[in-house]
């Protein structure tokens, strides 16, 4: 069941919400998400057909990315996987993911809503957390295997002599105000207004 067999079907402003949400949606990211999660897991995902309904099909029971977290934390983050087939069974299976990703350091801007996968509401943003997943996993937790997304920076800290401090403190940046002499005297842009009592 997708999420359109859920919940009725969307008019007006909520349609042209989800037209959007729909639109941002990438196929290759999907096949790189896919790529990604059966190399971390060593296994292939069930639904191989390519596609944002058969990529949800996937994870709409939570399993796979419950097992997914635990497999790039050092220690699992999730104790128990729900197996049973009911709905809320499944929606705790993604709400225990995505406490496990807070965990794991992904920020709450990185992260779905339990709707966004389970009804197929916002694929895109699944996808994006998934990217945020393998990119705190070789950052921060030193994951080892395929990585997809961008990596963080490292620190770059810098030690400056007394003196080369000293030379920065005396030149004037742009945001200080200095122009070198350039002003809008002069300027006129259109009419003056008159104010009448």
């Amino acid at each position: 069941m997708s999420g359109s067999d859920v919940r009725a079907k969307k008019s007006g402003l909520s349609a042209d919400i989800q037209k959007r949400l729909d639109a941002k949606y990438n196929v290759d990211q999907e096949k790189q998400c896919r790529e990604w999660i059966e190399a971390v897991l060593g296994e292939s995902l069930p639904e191989q057909e390519i596609g944002k309904n058969h990529f949800q099909a996937n994870l709409r029971d939570g399993q796979i990315i419950c097992r997914l977290i635990n497999a790039l934390s050092p220690e699992p983050l999730i104790a128990k996987i729900n197996t049973q087939k009911a709905a809320f069974k499944q929606m705790e299976n993604i709400e225990k993911f995505l406490t496990a990703c807070k965990k794991f350091g992904l920020q709450d801007g990185d992260l779905f809503q339990t709707a966004d996968l389970y009804e197929a509401q916002n694929m895109g943003q699944v996808i994006g957390t998934l990217y945020a997943c393998s990119t705190i996993a070789t950052s921060k937790h030193g994951y080892q295997g395929m990585c997809i997304g961008t990596k963080m920076a490292d620190e770059n800290k810098r030690e400056f002599d007394e003196a080369t401090l000293n030379a920065g403190k005396s030149i004037l940046g742009g945001q200080m105000g200095y122009t070198e002499g350039e002003s809008q005297s002069g300027m006129s842009m259109g009419k003056t207004r008159k104010v009448c009592d």
